[in-house]
């Protein structure tokens, strides 16, 4: 039954992540910069369980953590704060927690990473994954054993990729998507593995290819085909001050699948995605930026803007009666 397993399956590598924003541009060789705001918390595949545990979604991680300060900070977050299930993940010895350190600067950041390769792949991690409502992953191009099992014992895979830095795109990685209920990459993404030349026309190749494809388009927002139900949604971008970009993309995911479980349309699912990206980006760094249903609820209040009003005029039906307590933001040093 539903209430017996996860609504939300991760597997993925974690990083501590440093965020450094209010850079007017980044440090040349040679350069100091003085940074007037910076912020730390976990990220990597955590800003995709934060996201998605802020929206009361059940979410097990299967991850590895380093036996550091680094390590310990993580694991402390997601499991004591945030109530993220961490039954999957392990804890190794002698091994460094990745750190990262983002660079946020005209409205998009730059990433500096120091780490290794973690001693216990996907697959050993999450050996038969548990049956679950959802998995979020990241495709990559050598597939990963664990996804087919999960989509056999009736997952419903949501997937999105990153970027390849071979810049080759290769279309092998696409073949994939066959175990996957829905893809939700960026337009650069979607254009160069589909050989397209538009969101549009990138979107009518992935359709062919997996039941519900989302593009993201950043400052244009976002558009999406749901073969299932046979709708078509355009939602565009809101007009917001960008102080730190960091997991956007992440929060825009798991938002998605939320309101993907509560059955919305494609138009209210994509503009609650779009509604909880933009409002992360105005918070320091990707997974404790994550609003959550409070900072939904805060945003719905406060909005007096006419026409958004109406726009998201469903969110007074989807929001919970109690949206829960204040969430926990990044330490940070004021910007």
């Amino acid at each position: 039954m539903d209430h017996d397993r996860p609504d939300v399956l991760l597997t993925g590598l974690l990083f501590y992540d440093l965020v450094l924003t209010g850079l007017g541009k980044p440090p040349t060789p040679g350069e100091e910069i003085w940074t007037e705001g910076m912020g730390s918390s976990p990220g990597g595949i955590a800003n995709l369980a934060v996201a998605a545990a802020r929206f009361g979604l059940r979410t097990s991680l299967a991850t590895v953590f380093g036996d550091d300060y680094y390590g310990a900070y993580c694991r402390g977050v997601l499991a004591d704060q945030e109530s993220v299930d961490l039954s999957l993940s392990r804890t190794a010895d002698g091994w460094h927690t990745p750190v990262t350190v983002s660079l946020a600067y005209n409205h998009d950041r730059a990433l500096v990473t120091h780490g290794q390769e973690p001693p216990y792949s996907q697959d050993a991690l999450m050996g038969d994954p548990p049956e679950a409502r959802t998995a979020l992953v990241h495709l990559e191009a050598e597939p990963r054993g664990w996804l087919g099992k999960a989509a056999a014992n009736g997952t419903q895979i949501y997937a999105d990729v990153g970027w390849d830095p071979t810049q080759q795109w290769s279309r092998d990685l696409l073949d994939q998507l066959s175990l996957c209920h829905a893809f939700l990459p960026n337009e650069a993404e979607a254009m160069a593995y589909t050989r397209t030349d538009s969101a549009l026309a990138a979107l009518g190749t992935l359709t062919e290819l997996v039941p519900v494809a989302v593009i993201t388009r950043g400052g244009d927002g976002a558009v999406a085909v749901d073969q299932t139900t046979g709708e078509y949604a355009d939602v565009p971008a809101l007009d917001v001050e960008v102080l730190d970009a960091t997991g956007a993309g992440d929060v825009f995911g798991a938002s998605f699948v939320a309101a993907s479980l509560g059955g919305w349309p494609l138009q209210e699912r994509l503009r609650f995605a779009v509604l909880a990206a933009s409002l992360s980006v105005q918070r320091h760094s990707g997974a404790l930026a994550a609003p959550g249903w409070y900072g939904v609820d805060r945003w719905w209040r406060a909005l007096d803007d006419p026409e958004l009003r109406r726009a998201y005029g469903f969110l007074a039906d989807r929001i919970p009666a109690n949206p829960g307590p204040p969430t926990h933001g990044a330490p940070v040093t004021p910007q």
